[in-house]
């Protein structure tokens, strides 16, 4: 097992999952500048531990995460500035990345949200791959209430779940959702009474397969769902290239071929 804990985010790592806890909770875990700091940090150091089978991310408290603390960030002008410049070749800044960089974590990520999960912090949820949430969960896009837009990624994820007019329709509007119609409108994966427990099971059942073809999965989804045909094609056969024939394709086939004592070992980089 391993622990690591900062004052805004908690990481325990344990069996191959990591569980990431958002750990404001006295402000519904409302976004200042170390929770940014400390969110994308933890989504990097998650990047590079290839032994890491699956992502649980949520929040400490009463809530997921109450999205950005305008008052905390206002206080300071910098601070607008450390958020939306993009530093050296990065394609996102760090307001971005607190969302994006999810999708760049190998492991599949499960965001477990309840009580708020609003602006930017439904954007870090929409960042995971799987969202389980409770029914009473309320959601928005909570941008334009403030007079500003979504700026966390969210173009590069809400597109992949719901069509372009009820982006726009809940972006301009604000309205608050619970998570019954998140369901119904295919932004959250499942409604449960106890989303992170579940999420820790359907991580376990991950865990049961080649993190190899799990990664690979992830990476082919996330490059190929949205490209045209001849991208898309491209990346089928330059993953299965990687996967094919290597440890952890052997040992997949010898688990199913009754030889389950076989164990995986750490995912590759692709």
């Amino acid at each position: 097992m391993t622990k690591n804990q900062s004052d805004r985010v908690l990481l325990d790592i344990d069996n191959g999952i990591a569980t990431v806890t958002l750990n404001r909770p006295d402000k519904y875990n409302g976004l200042d500048m170390p929770m940014f700091e400390a969110i994308a940090a933890t989504a990097r150091k998650l990047k590079k531990e290839r032994h890491v089978r699956a992502v649980i991310l949520n929040g400490n408290g009463e809530a997921f995460c109450s999205g950005l603390d305008v008052k905390r960030v206002s206080s300071n002008p910098v601070n607008f500035l450390k958020l939306l410049i993009k530093p050296g070749r990065k394609i996102s800044n760090l307001a971005q990345d607190v969302g994006y960089l999810w999708r760049e974590v190998p492991a599949p990520v499960i965001a477990a949200t309840h009580g708020y999960c609003f602006g930017g912090g439904f954007q870090i949820a929409l960042g995971a791959d799987f969202r389980f949430t409770t029914a009473d969960c309320e959601f928005s896009i909570m941008e334009t209430k403030w007079g500003l837009i979504p700026d966390m990624s969210l173009t590069v994820t809400l597109p992949e779940l719901i069509p372009i007019d009820l982006a726009k329709e809940l972006t301009m509007t604000a309205r608050r959702f619970d998570g019954n119609e998140a369901k119904a409108m295919g932004l959250v994966s499942r409604v449960c009474d106890d989303p992170v427990a579940e999420a820790r099971q359907f991580a376990e059942t991950l865990c049961q397969q080649s993190p190899d073809a799990v990664a690979a999965s992830k990476l082919l989804f996330n490059r190929a769902w949205q490209a045209g045909d001849r991208e898309s094609l491209a990346w089928e056969t330059r993953l299965q290239k990687k996967v094919l024939g290597r440890a952890n394709q052997r040992v997949a086939v010898a688990r199913n071929s009754g030889k389950p004592e076989q164990s995986y070992g750490d995912r590759r980089d692709f």
